[in-house]
């Protein structure tokens, strides 16, 4: 039914789907063995009611919450393909927030184009794609640059937005009542290629893994229609419940998962068959929804209960619920990147003694790069160049540690005036980090 209240319409939550993508990364021991690093996946929760928060989910907590004060009732969440950046759209400020997110940091605020909503990230990471709801178009953004490039019109009340695997095409919902439309956009050239009908108040779009089927969330409709990428023609519907909002679709492409705002269920369907599968009671007002890369558990943010709903996609039920911010909406869960670290060593002094040498005062301090934060807590090993133990320590609040190693006559005097290494080895949430420390006579 129409809206009158043009101000209580720019806040209400919108749902967005994504695409997520695994990166392997490899950490190098001081011993030379390559071994393969732990890799974190964590959860990105826009709140109406202001802020980010953070969750782990490992263990399905709150790490941390991000706030940017430029940015006024964050909507859609998006992730670069390879999860070092987070975007997140400010409906009321007209604006894009950046995160680092190996740091979790807010880089910057980009301006884009009037009342934006949906957020899509290119697969190669270059571009971000903006539906802008209350100007009707589409703010092309530079990843390299951080700056809005291009302005794509698109139509009335653009909504949500999703990408083919190879990028080359982009949809976006148009959230009008009555019968609704996705517009289908070529971005090679930035042009729109045509416009499909797919019921009523379209809100919502993700494609399939395969990239052979678009799905829609018809608002009003209560029905999601499966749309042939080929042929741009709607091959069928599928019944949900009241009000439907978000969609997500399983790493195998063969499930659907659409939150019902209304109904405050999740459904789960089959998208080769076309039909339901059943319906999971989650939170209040369900509203967005993510899958984990693995695909074993789906996160739904319940708008009004300020809550996460943790859906166990093999048994299908409600696993966990735990607390976020105010007013949930968008959602991404994304394999994140260790942290680039830098150590710097110090210097440290060689004393002679009858059984062999004492090395004091070998130091190192590790920090973030991006940063430049201490990274506290850490274990730092020391070694000759040849690779000849020393000693170990953790980095203080500072992030810097230290220690002094009694040496045996064997390692020789011009090993140890060779200097010193210090190596952190890394762990999920940051990577490693060698340097050259110098020793010299006392």
């Amino acid at each position: 039914m129409p809206r009158t209240d043009r101000r209580r319409q720019f806040r209400r939550p919108i749902a967005l789907g994504g695409a997520v993508a695994l990166g392997a990364a490899l950490l190098l021991v001081p011993t030379g063995t390559a071994v393969a690093a732990p890799i974190r996946v964590l959860g990105y929760v826009a709140n109406n009611g202001g802020g980010v928060s953070v969750l782990d989910t490992a263990t399905d907590t709150v790490s941390s919450t991000l706030s940017d004060s430029n940015g006024g009732s964050p909507y859609g969440v998006g992730v670069a393909f390879d999860g070092a950046r987070g975007y997140v759209t400010n409906v009321r400020d007209n604006t894009l927030t950046v995160i680092d997110t190996p740091t979790n940091t807010v880089d910057a605020a980009v301006p884009v184009g009037d009342g934006p909503a949906g957020v899509v990230v290119s697969p190669s990471g270059a571009h971000v794609y903006v539906s802008n709801y209350r100007a009707g178009t589409v703010s092309v953004v530079d990843a390299a640059t951080l700056t809005a490039t291009e302005t794509i019109p698109v139509g009335p009340n653009a909504d949500g937005v999703a990408l083919t695997p190879d990028g080359s095409r982009l949809y976006v919902a148009h959230d009008v009542v009555g019968a609704g439309t996705v517009t289908v956009v070529d971005t090679a050239t930035n042009a729109v290629v045509t416009d499909i009908a797919t019921g009523n108040t379209p809100t919502a779009v993700a494609v399939t893994p395969d990239g052979t089927k678009l799905l829609v969330v018809n608002k009003f409709s209560n029905n999601v229609a499966v749309v042939s990428v080929a042929t741009n023609a709607v091959i069928g519907t599928i019944p949900v419940s009241f009000i439907p909002h978000g969609i997500a679709i399983s790493p195998d492409g063969n499930r659907a998962y659409v939150t019902n705002s209304e109904g405050h269920s999740l459904s789960v369907l089959d998208i080769p068959a076309l039909a339901p599968v059943t319906a999971i009671a989650v939170g209040n007002r369900p509203i967005g929804v993510a899958l984990t890369p693995d695909g074993t558990k789906a996160y739904v943010t319940n708008f009004t209960g300020g809550t996460v709903s943790i859906v166990d996609t093999t048994t299908l039920s409600v696993a966990n619920t735990i607390p976020v911010g105010t007013n949930p909406v968008g959602i991404a869960i994304h394999a994140v990147p260790a942290a680039p670290t830098s150590l710097v060593a110090g210097y440290a002094t060689l004393q002679l003694r009858l059984v062999g040498f004492t090395v004091r005062g070998m130091s190192a301090t590790l920090k973030e790069s991006h940063t430049g934060n201490p990274v506290v807590g850490k274990t730092v090993a020391f070694r000759t160049l040849k690779g000849h133990p020393l000693c170990t320590a953790v980095t203080n609040s500072s992030g810097k540690a230290a220690c002094n190693a009694n040496v045996p006559l064997l390692v020789g005097l011009a090993t140890l005036l060779q200097g010193y290494t210090a190596a952190f080895p890394g762990d999920s949430a940051h990577g490693p980090s060698r340097a050259h420390g110098w020793i010299g006579l006392l």
